[in-house]
């Protein structure tokens, strides 16, 4: 079983916020070179998508309601998900915040038939969360996650064993894991345009066209996914990055969004209940170059001050950069659960203090917003008013 939330973002904004309910309500950061985190089915119909750039979703639906994200909440929302996936059965797999396989097989002598137990978990979705899910039910992980796409929003598709084959031939070939823009290119140059011309295209032929993934390819056109759910993987790493409007040479602006960042993936970590043993900074250069360097600290971390300081010295370690700036990124790594952790505090409380206002930012984020409490640092110059 696939079970995937409908737009979630946008879901639990309008939770907490019903007049946003049936407007095209976008979340995301609307400056700079930002992307669409999430869009709300009415805002899709004018052409907007996850990952697309905001610039091009106001141009695409103006009137959109645009929504700073509020990460903290989502991941209080998504821990409350996953406690009720767990009731279900103890095979979860987290895909992401919003998303899950659950291996159902042991739960059908308690809960019932397959079907069934896709109907009790939308409705528990909807009645204690009040949110909309979308849930696939197939033999395999593939081919339940095809079924969770073809039903959104707040859909139920169950594609028995026996008709498995039958029905992914009905589909497009892109519906296949791993046949992206590039693949479909290569894909319609040999006259292959569905899932079942590639079922019955030699593997050989796949292959010399496509490398390894051609295999991969005539697999998944039979159905075959021999994956199991692995339950409860652990979260490797938490983080955020930025690109620029415009590409930058000027430490200031660098050293102002690794701030921004710092407090985004420190509040990610208290919120999912991590410490960090690893700092990690990234940057983009104007010609797409990418490095990324890290340090170990001594101490597990949460706290953005912290992580902050971090990654000063990591940006300072860099020396005189060869060009300028397109994207900067912070991510904490090596992560630990929380309370399994001792942490040292310095002599002068300095870390503590710093934990606690940062507490106190988390608490009055949840209550009145994001960025109701922010460094100083952070908050943006108006310019003066004229006559």
């Amino acid at each position: 079983m696939h079970v995937d939330m409908d737009a979630f973002f946008v879901a639990v904004e309008q939770l907490e916020n019903p007049g946003l309910l049936a407007k095209p309500v976008i979340v995301g950061f609307p400056q700079g070179r930002s992307v669409v985190l999430s869009a709300s089915y009415e805002a899709r119909a004018f052409g907007v998508r996850s990952a697309m750039p905001m610039a091009t979703a106001m141009k695409l639906c103006p009137q959109a309601i645009i929504v700073q994200p509020r990460h903290q909440r989502y991941y209080q929302v998504s821990a409350q998900l996953m406690e009720l996936f767990a009731s279900i059965t103890d095979t979860v797999e987290p895909l992401s915040v919003d998303e899950a396989f659950l291996d159902i097989s042991g739960a059908m002598r308690r809960l019932g038939p397959p079907l069934q137990i896709a109907q009790l978990i939308r409705r528990r979705v909807s009645e204690e969360m009040g949110v909309t899910a979308s849930v696939g039910v197939a033999a395999n992980k593939f081919v339940a996650k095809i079924a969770s796409a073809r039903c959104k929003p707040n859909g139920l598709l169950l594609i028995p064993k026996t008709d498995t084959v039958a029905y992914l031939h009905t589909l497009p070939a892109r519906a296949l894991w791993g046949v992206g823009a590039k693949t479909m290119a290569v894909l319609e140059g040999l006259g292959i345009h569905t899932v079942e011309q590639i079922a019955n295209t030699p593997v050989a032929v796949l292959r010399r066209a496509l490398g390894a993934s051609g295999e991969h390819v005539h697999r998944l056109s039979w159905g075959i996914d021999p994956r199991p759910v692995t339950p409860v993987r652990a979260e490797k790493s938490i983080g955020a990055e930025e690109t620029f409007e415009f590409d930058t040479t000027d430490d200031v602006p660098l050293r102002r969004e690794l701030l921004r960042l710092a407090h985004r993936t420190g509040s990610r970590l208290r919120a999912s209940g991590y410490v960090a043993r690893t700092v990690a900074l990234k940057l983009r250069y104007a010609d797409f170059s990418t490095i990324t360097r890290s340090r170990t600290v001594p101490v597990p971390v949460d706290s953005a001050q912290l992580i902050y300081q971090e990654a000063i010295q990591l940006l300072e370690a860099l020396g005189e950069r060869p060009m300028a700036v397109r994207l900067i990124g912070l991510r904490a790594e090596n992560l630990e659960l929380a309370q399994r952790t001792a942490v040292q505090l310095s002599l002068e409380r300095r870390d503590d203090n710093w934990r606690s206002a940062e507490a106190v930012i988390d608490e009055v984020g949840e209550k009145f917003g994001k960025y109701q409490l922010m460094p100083a640092r952070l908050i943006e110059k108006k310019p003066p008013e004229t006559e």
